[in-house]
């Protein structure tokens, strides 16, 4: 198993519905992210910097890297653009974070 980890950026005022909006993630979502082969996902949020960190698990990293290109995706990007710093196609600013130490 692969591991990720990655942080994004929330907008003040939006801690809440962000997590609102995560609770009732979509079922096709869901769907593409298990097919894709993500496992053990979780995002954390750093309630004084408003960073969320993101940590993920796959069996092959690339296989996220079709993800941008699926409907269900862009349409999410787009849902969740309001409430979080984006690019200009509305995927979240993401910027990876390193490993630098992994205890099995």
């Amino acid at each position: 198993m692969q591991r990720k980890a990655f942080k994004m950026f929330l907008l003040p005022g939006f801690e809440e519905e962000y997590t609102r909006r995560h609770d009732l993630i979509w079922p096709e979502l869901v769907e593409l992210l298990r097919h894709v082969g993500i496992r053990n996902y979780s995002i954390f949020l750093d309630q004084d910097t408003l960073t969320l960190f993101a940590y993920l698990e796959a069996e092959d990293l690339r296989t996220l890297d079709g993800l941008p290109a699926q409907e269900v995706m862009q349409r999410w990007w787009k849902y969740m653009g309001d409430i979080m710093q984006t690019n200009p196609d509305n995927s979240p600013i993401a910027m990876d974070i390193p490993s630098v130490f992994y205890l099995a």
